[in-house]
């Protein structure tokens, strides 16, 4: 039996990294990313962290503001109304989750489109389905991009994406008819879900539930991507079953799959969101 190939999300993230550096050293100006963070939810405080050193790492300009867990939902929308009109922010990010007093939709949707990062903005998904220019939702792109980089062939391939959320599942959709491929979106819904996996030439899961995918969901050969990261008993476990990597042809790892290319994503975006910004029209 041949042996599964491990899709390594840092190294794909490295190649990212590197292009983005070429791009940075032709522009006349240093593209700004501005993370508002509330509370100090360990996980929250961690993510942005992240984030923040990355993009220093990158030669970005990078500012972390955190607001105490009971800011009111007004005084956040102030904020965000301030750094809309400061021609000094690019990219715009609110740490995700929000305090249960504060409407997440509301939030999001007072983000500019054109400073909208995360791309959760419903003009950025607007363009995303409409198949045109936008910034678009980090780790669904993160997706696409490790699975160009190993050289997975897309177009024409029948895709099985778990999950629906708007954050990963549908804008995953979107993102991979962009590529010419035939997707199913499933869920939980879903009849015979396992009997609809198996259909798959690349498997994409996003559910949130450790283990959920085992051996007999996965077609021989295929491609499977796992986004899940599940805390169990204090370590990481994605939705995708270790078995899975007797039949499958590729896997990403849990860690070390697709979590870096989210965050080497949202580089891209805040670079992407200066261009547009500067020039009127994505490059």
């Amino acid at each position: 039996m041949t042996e599964t190939r491990l899709l390594l999300g840092h190294a794909a993230a490295e190649a990212l990294y590197g292009e983005l550096r070429e791009t940075l050293r032709t522009l006349p100006f240093v593209p700004s990313l501005r993370v508002l963070r509330l509370g100090e939810d360990p996980a929250s405080v961690a993510y942005v962290r992240l984030k923040d050193k990355r993009a220093r790492e990158l030669g970005l300009k990078s500012a972390v503001e955190v607001y105490p867990h009971d800011l009111p939902e007004e005084a956040l929308l102030e904020r965000i109304a301030e750094l809309n009109g400061d021609e000094g922010v690019d990219g715009i990010l609110v740490q995700l989750p929000l305090p249960p007093h504060i409407r997440t939709e509301r939030v999001l949707e007072a983000i500019s489109p054109l400073k909208d990062v995360d791309g959760f903005h419903p003009v950025n998904v607007g363009r995303l389905w409409s198949g045109g220019e936008g910034l678009f939702p980090c780790t669904p792109l993160g997706v696409v991009r490790l699975l160009k980089h190993y050289g997975v062939e897309l177009r024409g391939r029948e895709v099985v994406v778990i999950g629906r959320s708007n954050i990963v599942g549908k804008p995953m959709a979107g993102l991979l008819l962009r590529e010419d491929a035939t997707v199913t979106l499933a869920h939980s819904r879903t009849q015979d879900l396992p009997q609809v996996a198996r259909r798959a030439e690349v498997l994409v899961v996003a559910v949130g539930r450790p283990y959920l995918v085992r051996r007999d969901w996965v077609r021989p050969g295929a491609v499977v991507v796992d986004v899940g990261v599940n805390r169990v008993d204090g370590r990481l476990l994605g939705d995708v079953h270790p078995e899975v990597a007797e039949v499958a042809s590729a896997l990403t790892p849990v860690p070390g799959g697709v979590g870096p290319m989210t965050v080497a994503m949202l580089m891209a975006n805040t670079v992407k969101a200066a261009l547009l910004r500067r020039h009127g029209a994505f490059r």
